[in-house]
This record gives C-alpha cells, sequence and structure tokens, in this order.
C-alpha cells in the first residue's frame, strides 16, 4: 500500500522521462518497487525473482522483449546481471526515452556493473530509508549543508518534530512500519534479517553457515558509528581478517551499513586513515543488538552511537533524495595535528576528531554531532585543524544536537536541533 509520500519522487519522474533507462538502488523493503508502480502505473512489470524468466534472458534476450516489450520495469535486477551488456544493445539501437525501469538491492555491485556497460544511457539514483522530513510530511527537499543560505530556507519550512526522537530511532526507517502501524517491530526486524541472509547472503558469499553471519552482523551493529576494527571483529568471532572484510564489503554493498571515509591531506601528516561505519537503518541496529525499546536505547550504552547514525543518515538521505552523490569524510588525527591542552596541571597532545566532513564547491563544513541539549563552542574545537589545509576554505561549522533552537556559538560555529536537517 502506498501511503507516504516519498521525496525523491519529482527527480524521479524526471529523470525517467529523460533518460533511455532508469535504475533505482537501495537496501531490501525500503521501498524501491512500491515507488515504481506508483509512478508508473501503466509499465509492465517482470521480476528477477522467476527462476524461468531469468533462464529466457540467458537463452535469447530477443524473445524475452518479444514477450516483455518497452517499457518495461524489471525488479531485482541485480539476479542476472549479464542482462545489462544485453541492455545496451537495444538501448543502442534505439532513440526513444523511457525504455527501461530496473530496481536492485545490491548498491554498488550494480552501479559498477551499470556503469560498466550503460554510461550515459542510464540514470542511476538511490532510494533511502524514510527520512524524518517524510514521516512529518515536511515537502522541503533540499539537501543539508550548513550554510547561512540553506539555514534562512530551512527556517520557512521548519516543523517541530516528535519531543521523544527515540521513538523514530528505535523504530527505523522502513516504509512498512508507518505504513501500518500495527506491525510488530521484532516480528518486522526478525523476518528482514532472515530474508537478508536468504537472499542477499546466499547470493554473494553462498554462506554455509548463516548462524555465522548473523553473529558477525550483531558484532558489526555493535560498532555503528566507530573506527573498523578489523582485528577485534576477527578475534570476537574467529575468523580470519580476510573474512571479516569480505563480510563487510557485502554489508556495505547490499546497503546496510554505510562506510566514510577519512579525509586525507597531506598536512594532517599524522591523520588516521581507518575508515568508520554507520549502519543504515537505526532500527535494524536496534534489534540486533537487543535495545528492545526506546527507553532502553535511549538510557543505554549505546546511545550517543545510535543518535549519531541516525543524524549521519538523516543527512545522507537529504542527498540521495535530491538525487545528489555526496562528498563526506571523518577526520581523526593526532599528535601534532591537534593543539595541545591543559591537563593535569600540565599540556599535552590528545587524539581528535570530526565527526562528519561535508565537502561541497571548495568548502569544508565540519559537523559535530551530540546528544547534549546545551551545546558550547568547545565541542567543535577539533574544527581548528581544517584551517591548515591549503586550497581549501572552512565554511560553517555546525552542531547538531539536541537543543530546542538554533543558537550561534561563534561567528563560524552555530548549534542546530534536528529539525534543520
Amino acid at each position: 500500500m502506498y501511503s507516504i509520500k516519498r521525496a525523491i519522487e519529482a527527480v524521479l519522474e524526471r529523470r525517467a522521462k529523460n533518460s533511455k533507462a532508469i535504475l533505482l538502488t537501495g537496501s531490501r523493503q525500503v521501498g524501491k518497487s512500491t515507488l515504481f508502480k506508483h509512478l508508473f502505473p501503466s509499465v509492465r512489470q517482470v521480476t528477477f525473482d522467476d527462476d524461468l524468466l531469468r533462464a529466457q534472458v540467458e537463452d535469447d534476450m530477443t524473445l524475452f522483449l518479444l514477450n516483455n516489450p518497452c517499457p518495461l520495469m524489471i525488479d531485482e535486477v541485480q539476479k542476472c546481471p549479464q542482462i545489462f551488456n544485453r541492455l545496451k544493445i537495444v538501448l543502442d539501437s534505439t532513440d526513444k526515452l523511457s525504455n527501461f525501469y530496473l530496481t536492485g538491492s545490491q548498491k554498488l555491485r550494480l552501479i559498477e556493473s551499470a556503469s560498466e556497460s550503460l554510461a550515459g544511457r542510464i540514470s542511476v539514483m538511490e532510494l533511502e530509508g524514510l527520512s524524518l522530513r517524510e514521516i512529518n510530511e515536511v515537502s522541503f527537499n533540499k539537501h543539508f549543508v550548513p550554510t547561512e543560505g540553506y539555514i534562512s530556507e530551512r527556517e520557512k519550512e521548519l516543523k517541530k518534530y516528535d519531543a521523544d526522537i527515540w521513538q523514530t530511532i528505535h523504530r527505523g526507517s522502513f516504509p512498512e512500519l508507518y505504513s501500518n502501524r500495527e506491525k510488530e517491530w521484532m516480528d518486522f526486524y526478525q523476518s528482514y534479517v532472515k530474508t537478508y541472509i536468504e537472499r542477499d547472503v546466499n547470493e554473494l558469499i553462498k554462506a554455509k553457515n548463516h548462524l555465522a553471519f548473523v553473529r558477525f552482523m550483531t558484532s558489526v551493529a555493535a560498532r555503528t558509528g566507530q573506527i573498523i576494527n578489523y582485528a577485534a571483529i576477527s578475534s570476537e568471532l574467529s575468523v580470519s581478517e580476510v573474512t571479516v572484510k569480505e563480510w563487510i564489503s557485502i554489508l556495505e554493498k547490499s546497503g546496510v551499513i554505510y562506510i566514510l571515509k577519512p579525509y586525507a591531506a597531506s598536512v594532517l601528516n599524522r591523520s588516521i586513515k581507518t575508515p568508520k561505519l554507520y549502519f543504515r537503518d537505526t532500527g535494524l541496529c536496534s534489534y540486533l543488538t537487543r535495545w528492545l525499546t526506546p527507553e532502553t536505547l535511549k538510557n543505554g550504552a549505546m546511545a550517543g552511537a545510535m543518535f549519531e547514525t541516525f543524524v549521519v543518515n538523516e543527512i545522507l538521505k537529504s542527498y540521495a533524495n535530491e538525487g545528489l552523490d555526496y562528498d563526506f569524510y571523518v577526520s581523526f588525527y593526532n599528535g601534532k595535528d591537534k593543539k595541545k591542552v591543559k591537563k593535569n596541571g600540565g599540556e599535552e597532545n590528545v587524539d581528535g576528531e570530526i565527526d562528519l566532513i561535508i565537502q561541497e564547491n571548495g568548502m569544508l563544513y565540519p559537523v559535530e554531532i551530540k546528544m547534549s541539549a546545551s551545546p558550547k563552542a568547545d565541542m567543535a574545537s577539533e574544527f581548528d585543524v581544517l584551517d591548515k589545509i591549503p586550497d581549501t576554505k572552512r565554511g560553517l561549522g555546525t552542531i547538531i544536537c539536541r537543543t530546542d533552537r538554533k543558537i550561534f556559538l561563534r561567528e563560524n560555529l552555530v548549534a542546530l536541533p534536528i529539525d534543520y536537517i
């Protein structure tokens, strides 16, 4: 049932009209097929969940297209990756637009296949889980970048979200949990994990021990918002680091986690070059780590990491829903790249971190994410390290936190409620 307007709709319709084919990626159950059916109800639909249909494509693409003429919607296209080479031949032989509408749940793998075979012929977009804007019916659809222009424009359509954001953080962002409020949280995520393991994981690695992979997912979920420590996960699960890296890659390819790259600059000569990971859905993360209620999650040991995970995902969604790629980084540094701080009667160097760096139009916008409702300027003391990077400028710094209003802490530093994303 289609009951929640998706922010990406207008962009998707525009791209579909002006492309020979369009590919909509995203993790399982974010609503890809439902959205396509809603926007393009007259387009014939098939699914590559059907083994016979896949076999027909592999044996005789011409016959397949005779039986399924364009425009054609194909679900689960990742199950038949060789179709991209065959689609290239079809698309090169026509000047018509809006021929194929493709969906798939293995984002990175599909983008790679489409880029190699259909460059210039296909528009690729990503559908995320529901954003706070969508859940709260906010029509504003511009990507978050903390400029004065963005803040001013956002304030025109500002809507106060529910006082207890933890209800949403715990429930997660899958549309079914909002279109059907009676759906049991435990039942949904239990089924989701089972389906994900049986379909995506089996397709990618033919996992012999499903339970081992579930334990791995749980271990990774407990590390959301942290740098990736392959050795620690390997030791905890008694599997090789090679296996851990392979399984991390699977979670990323299928849209379960997001890997935030480290920002590398030669002047930050002691920066830590390890990426950071975030679960894409805080409800799934809560389920795997057994935080079974919003209250226990809010007051538990993972509250800070989960709040940060939620905020990062909301920012990601603001870009995806506008059809944009994003250029985000995390910055860790130590030793002489961090200014000295007074401690124990003296001074010492300490490790530092900038949670998120948004790069846009030659500017670096540092973002700190805190659960605190009382932001202070010293929470952003690490931002100064960006001033050392040549040929770039530092934009307005932001602390996203639980404050109830916008507060300028310095001329170049503002604290914003989560409502502003």
